[in-house]
């Protein structure tokens, strides 16, 4: 999954500062269906971290089944909160 296509897909465009609040509300619902009904884990995992990046990601018990996958989740949260962390 490409960052920049998932983003065309769910909100029309690539550039995150275009997005009116109202697509972001309905992208981010079909995000939740998707993620809902996606039934491949790496697929699964991949959308919940665009998710997670956007700051609508299910909790990690309602996301995920097992602790191994919240622990993969959880090690996911830790890199992306230090990437952002990090002084350019």
């Amino acid at each position: 999954m490409d960052f920049d296509d998932q983003l065309r897909r769910y909100f029309g465009t690539a550039d995150l500062s275009a997005i009116h609040p109202e697509a972001f509300a309905v992208g981010t619902e079909r995000m939740r269906v998707d993620f809902g009904l996606e039934a491949n884990g790496g697929r699964r995992f991949a959308l919940w971290t665009l998710m997670h990046s956007l700051g609508v990601a299910p909790d990690l018990d309602v996301a995920f089944k097992t602790e191994a996958e919240r622990n993969v989740a959880r090690d996911f949260m830790d890199l992306f909160d230090r990437a952002n962390d990090s002084p350019d």
